[in-house]
Parts: C-alpha cells; sequence; structure tokens
C-alpha cells in the first residue's frame, strides 16, 4: 500500500513491512504502530473532499485507514454517531462546554465496530477464510454482526462474565461461540494459540494494529462535528487502552495533514477494580498486572494489551488518569440518561463518573471544552443497569381514578 510506510514497533523501534506481520513486532513481541505518507495522503485529502463526500461513515476517512480495495469493504454502516452538546450538563458541572460522543449508536451498540470493521476488510485482504477474537461481548458483537452477512466464518472465545445480552448477540449473528471458563486474559491466550496453530486471522485488541486504527475514526468524527477543532480534554474508558491509543492517534493524523493545529489532552478513565494503567501512569510508568474485577466488564483487564501505548498517549497529550468505583460507576448511569438521553453501559457511564470526579478534583478548569466518548448502550449489559434504579413491583388496577387517589400520577407545576 503505497499510502503506509511501513508498521514500526512502539517499543523496540523495528520496522515492519506490511506483509512481514498483522500482529506484533517480531523482534520483542510489542505493538506495531502503522505509520502513513502524509505528504502522499495530503494530496488528496483535505476540508474539501470530506465536505464534498456523501458518505456518513468511517470508510470517508478510507485514505487514513490501512485498506486498499474498496470492492472488501464491509457493508454494514459503521460510525458518524451523534456528537450531542450537553449545554445543561456542563452548567451543572461548572465548565464551559462538554459534548457527548455516543457511539452506542453504532450497529451493535459499541464503539469496537470501529475496529472490528478495519480489521474485518484487512482480513479479505488477506484472503483469510475465518476470524477470530476473544472478548467479554462488544468487540466480539460487533465482529459477529460485521462478518455475518459476508463469506468470513467468525469464531468467538468468550470469558465466563460475557454478560447473557453480548452472548445472546453472537448467536443471534451466527458465530461460533467457544464459552471460557475463566478471564478475559484466559481467552485472549486461548486466541492467540488458536491462531498460530490453525492460521486464523485474529482481530483481537492490542494484538490486531489494524482493529486499532479503526477507534481513530471517533477522534477524526469529534473534530469534523466540532467544525475542525478538537477538545481541550477526551475523556476515555481504559480497560486494554486501544481505544484511548486509536482515538490519540486520530488527533495525530489530522494535526500532521493541517486539519486542526490545536491537540486535546487525553484522560484515561478506569474502574478502580481494573486500573492497571492509572497505576502506572501515577507510580513509576511500569505496568503490572492486577486481579480485575469490576462491574465494568467492557474495561476489565488485568494485563492491559495496550497499555504501553495508552501511556505513552497520556504522556505525549499531556494528559492524566482517574479510576471510579463501581458505586460511582452504576449511579452515573441514571444520571447521565436523565441528563442527556444517553443510555451507556457500565463502561461507558464510567467515562461520566470519571468527568464529576476530575471537575470535583479541579483538575479540568472552568473554561475548558471537554468531549467524553460514552464506548457503548446500555441495552447491552441491562442486569447492571438494573442495580442503579428500583422498578415497582406493584400493580394497580385499570382504573384511573384509583390510580389518582393512590398519588401515583406527577403532580402539576
Amino acid at each position: 500500500m503505497k499510502k503506509i510506510l511501513n508498521l514500526q514497533c512502539a517499543i523496540c523501534g523495528k520496522e515492519h513491512k506490511t506483509r512481514e506481520s498483522d500482529y506484533v513486532c517480531t523482534a520483542c513481541g510489542g505493538p506495531l504502530a502503522i505509520n502513513y505518507d502524509y505528504k502522499l495522503i495530503k494530496k488528496r485529502f483535505d476540508y474539501d473532499v470530506l465536505e464534498n463526500n456523501p458518505s456518513y461513515n468511517i470508510w470517508r476517512y478510507l485514505d487514513l485507514l490501512p485498506i486498499d480495495d474498496h470492492d472488501e469493504l464491509p457493508p454494514v454502516q459503521v460510525g458518524w454517531t451523534p456528537l450531542y452538546r450537553a449545554d445543561e450538563l456542563a452548567e451543572k458541572l461548572g465548565i464551559r462546554k462538554l459534548f457527548i460522543k455516543d457511539e452506542g449508536r453504532n450497529p451493535t451498540g459499541s464503539i469496537k465496530d470501529r475496529g472490528s470493521a478495519v480489521a474485518v476488510a484487512r482480513a479479505l485482504e488477506v484472503d483469510a477464510k475465518v476470524i477470530t477474537d476473544a472478548s467479554s461481548g462488544n468487540a466480539s458483537d460487533s465482529l459477529a454482526c460485521i462478518t455475518a452477512g459476508i463469506n468470513l466464518k467468525t469464531v468467538i472465545f468468550a470469558p465466563r462474565n460475557t454478560p447473557e445480552p453480548k452472548l445472546v448477540q453472537l448467536y443471534i449473528y451466527g458465530a461460533e461461540v467457544i464459552r471460557i471458563d475463566g478471564t478475559y486474559d484466559d481467552a485472549f491466550e486461548i486466541c492467540r494459540k488458536a491462531t498460530e496453530r490453525f492460521n486464523w486471522y485474529n482481530r483481537a485488541a492490542g494484538f490486531n494494529p489494524y482493529a486499532r486504527e479503526g477507534k481513530k475514526t471517533c477522534a477524526f468524527e469529534i473534530c469534523e462535528q466540532m467544525q475542525w477543532e478538537a477538545p481541550d480534554k477526551v475523556l476515555v474508558a481504559v480497560g486494554d487502552g486501544t481505544i484511548l491509543s486509536g482515538m490519540w492517534r486520530g488527533f495525530q493524523d489530522f494535526n500532521k495533514l493541517g486539519i486542526i493545529d490545536k491537540m486535546p489532552q487525553m484522560i484515561a478513565v478506569q474502574a478502580e477494580g481494573s486500573s492497571a494503567v492509572t497505576k502506572a501512569w501515577f507510580n513509576d510508568g511500569k505496568l503490572e498486572p492486577v486481579q480485575a474485577n469490576t462491574i465494568a466488564d467492557s474495561i476489565s483487564v488485568n494485563v492491559p494489551r495496550d497499555g504501553f501505548l495508552a501511556l505513552q498517549a497520556l504522556k505525549e497529550s499531556e494528559g492524566s488518569a482517574v479510576t471510579v468505583s463501581d458505586a460511582e460507576i452504576i449511579a452515573a448511569i441514571p444520571e447521565l440518561a436523565r441528563a442527556s438521553s444517553v443510555f451507556a453501559e457500565p463502561g461507558g457511564a464510567a467515562v461520566y463518573a470519571g468527568l464529576k470526579k476530575m471537575v470535583a478534583q479541579g483538575a479540568i478548569k472552568k473554561d475548558e471544552t471537554v468531549a467524553i466518548v460514552v464506548g457503548g448502550n446500555g441495552l447491552k449489559d441491562i442486569d447492571a443497569a438494573a442495580k442503579s434504579i428500583q422498578i415497582s413491583q406493584n400493580l394497580v388496577k385499570p382504573d384511573l381514578d384509583e390510580i389518582v387517589n393512590l398519588g401515583l400520577l406527577p403532580k402539576e407545576n
């Protein structure tokens, strides 16, 4: 691909040709970053090209994605999700502007659809017959959806804590599901070993650099929807770290092309029970495994596969990190929904909880513009959402007068 210079290891710096490795560094096993020829891309990609492009999905940014074959693009509509300006919520929190990127509006209700779309396109380019993934739900659901209508067999390794609604999606789309009696990390290792033994194509987060590239389209959209500007701060939930590092790469791409001139600070939001990146950020920078335990399954990992790149993004953007408890996450679900009409799964609600905490700590200034990325829809984990509310079990007779007399109707203003 002419627009790609090479794939370069983020740790040791070794450069690879595109066919030399589809996954990690052949020298040290580190994560690979895709380097583009921005001079070439700049000749055919600018504001005018985007403004005249009637295709509102991630493929409007094809010149900045590691895909060449237009005929092999998955047909599912991914991307161009709403960016809501939440003025009342911003005023309540005491900040200048707040934008909410609702990634729950993607086909399977998750930002993971972006990574899967690019990974599937790459799998088709290399003539893969089977594609596999390990996930507690969102990434696997997106992969199963995007491959459902094309000739690419999908095998999913699902860990023990996968929520039932996410399992249902896998079976509905027809994926081969292997349920692992273990953690996400256990499922990841089995998936990696199966990839080596059977020569399958692996979509797994933090392992496949092409999937990471799909996540950066969320950053592109934020800039375009904000009229070619970037926020002062962008808050992203972090498990493996792929979304945060991918989005940072997106802002870097637009900056190198001269599309934006201001870069945001990236903020990692983690659950207290799965906070390897945050612990490393505030200590010596060394990533250490944790024993993940959180209600937010989509960001629950023992070993963040893209933790190094996430920390690199925080450093380069002069950003920061914050942790929130499961109680804070649960409380944030209805609070965010009632203030913005965005129903978030626990991983997405964690970002709003993190925003509240950072404002209270003074880490976000009153004159700043902030964007939060709600990565998944609340319908993907109804059991978790139900913990934040009380559902009445009392039934009343179908008699309006009795309902009025019982005082069940809202009082007039």
